[in-house]
Formats: structure tokens, sequence, C-alpha cells
């Protein structure tokens, strides 16, 4: 997981130390019929991946600069969906009435929404000349609060039931300063742990919305974008489907094992119970 956030974070460098380039177009490596000339989708010691039917670009830069693609949309919308789940989710909580009533009843709408046929719909509407990456940070990340903030909610409610609260209450603390002082600091790890475990999906929706061809535009790389263009040649160069699907279930495998090692390490009862 860290070895994806530094190749996210340095993926311009990457791809220049590696000496590929993914919009650089390699004609020469294809065959007549558009296929990559060579075994397993003209892998070489130029190319370690291959490159991409059509276009000839290397699959390995392709790879590389999705990831910077994918991680930047997949941690901006988390980061988005966190915040806001933070600010509904322990408000409810803590101030309960009928601030609470009203994010509960605007979390359950927000949760039956069809997301992704939502997303798709938002996305195919939007100029062509908007920024793709920051529209679809904004969507997944305006979509992805209400789970979060529901358990926070609950939290809450526990939390401002206990000793070191009332106690607070009682001396004359404002309400504010006791959510910023007392609630909050003992939701940290669920917090951490929440936005850990939901960055997976995050990247998953990115992909999704690109594979449906309503993400990034071409020719930014996104490997949902090129899972979505390899589709039409698995059947004779499969390899051009198994590497960024390979790339994508490898960072969500590592975001998953990194989340459930955390809840476990920073809530021990929650490793017994399973």
């Amino acid at each position: 997981m860290v070895l994806t956030a530094v190749v996210a974070l340095l993926a311009p460098w990457v791809t220049r130390l590696l000496g590929v380039d993914p919009y650089t177009y390699h004609l020469d490596l294809l065959a007549p019929s558009g296929l990559p000339a060579g075994a397993l989708g003209g892998v070489s010691t130029a190319h370690p991946l291959g490159v991409e039917p059509q276009t000839g670009r290397d699959l390995l830069a392709i790879v590389v600069e999705g990831t910077r693609t994918s991680f930047t949309i997949g941690m901006g919308a988390t980061a988005l969906a966190t915040a806001v789940a933070v600010v509904l989710g322990t408000s409810a909580g803590y101030f309960g009435g009928w601030w609470d009533v009203l994010v509960s009843r605007t979390t359950d709408v927000v949760l039956g929404f069809p997301s992704l046929v939502f997303m798709v719909a938002v996305s195919a509407v939007v100029p062509p000349t908007a920024n793709r990456i920051l529209v679809m940070v904004l969507i997944i990340g305006l979509l992805g609060w209400p789970s979060t903030a529901r358990v926070l909610r609950a939290r809450t409610l526990g939390t401002r039931s206990r000793t070191f609260v009332r106690a607070s209450r009682a001396m004359g603390a404002c309400e504010l300063h006791v959510l910023g002082t007392q609630v909050l600091p003992n939701l940290v790890a669920t917090v951490i742990v929440l936005t850990t475990v939901s960055v997976p999906g995050r990247i998953t929706a990115e992909a999704a919305l690109s594979f449906l061809g309503v993400g990034v535009p071409p020719p930014t790389p996104s490997w949902g974008r090129s899972i979505g263009s390899a589709v039409t040649w698995v059947s004779t160069d499969p390899w051009y489907l198994l590497v960024p699907g390979t790339a994508l279930f490898v960072v969500t495998l590592a975001f998953n094992l990194f989340g459930d090692g955390l809840r476990d390490a920073l809530d021990p009862r929650t490793g017994e119970s399973r």
C-alpha cells in the first residue's frame, strides 16, 4: 500500500526513470490487425508489460500513471466523504432533536439511491470542459458519506453519556467545546479505521465509472478505462485485460488487509469477535 502511494505521488518521475511514456504511440509495434506484435501483448525489454492494442502505448506507463489517477480520485473522494460524515454524524449524535432526525432521514435517502446509476447520470451531463478528476471526487465523495456518518452517530451517542463528557457540561463548557475536545478525540480511532476501509470502494467506483465511459477522458491513463477497452480484445489479447485488472486487484486487496489490521490494532474487541 505504501508502494502504491509512492508510485502515485511520483508517477511522472517513475515513468521517466523506467524510460516509458504513457502518451507516446508506438504504431510500429503493432500488427496490421491492431494487435501488439509478438507474444504476451508485445512484451519486450523496452516494454516489460507489453503495449496497448491500436495505439502501441506502453502498458507499464499506463498502469503507473493510472495509479496516480485512481489514487488521487480515491483519496480525494474518501477525504470529502469522511469530512462530511464526521460533521453530520457527530453533530447528529451529540445534539439530537430535530437535527438528528433530519440527518438520519437524509442518510436513509442517500443510502437508498442507486449510487452507480446516479454517478453515471451526473457524470454524463457534466460539460466536457470541466475537470473530470475533480468532478469524480465530488460525485463519489458526496455519495459516500452515509455509512460512515451512521457509525459515528452511534458512537457519539455512546460517548456523550460518559462521565467525563457530563462533567464538562456540568462545569459550564459550551456544547461545541465539549464536542471538539471531549467527544471527537474519542472517535479518532473509529474515523481512521472507517476511512481506511472505505478507500478500496472509492477506487473501485472510479474504475467502474471509467469502465462505463464516463470517467476520466482519454488519453489520461485510468485502470477502469483500460479494463473497459480491454474487454473488446480479451479473446485475442487477454494480456491487455490482465495487466490493469491485476493492478486494481492488488491495490484493493492491500487496502482491505491494511484496514482489517488497523481495525484489529485500534479495537482488539473486533478481532476477538470474529
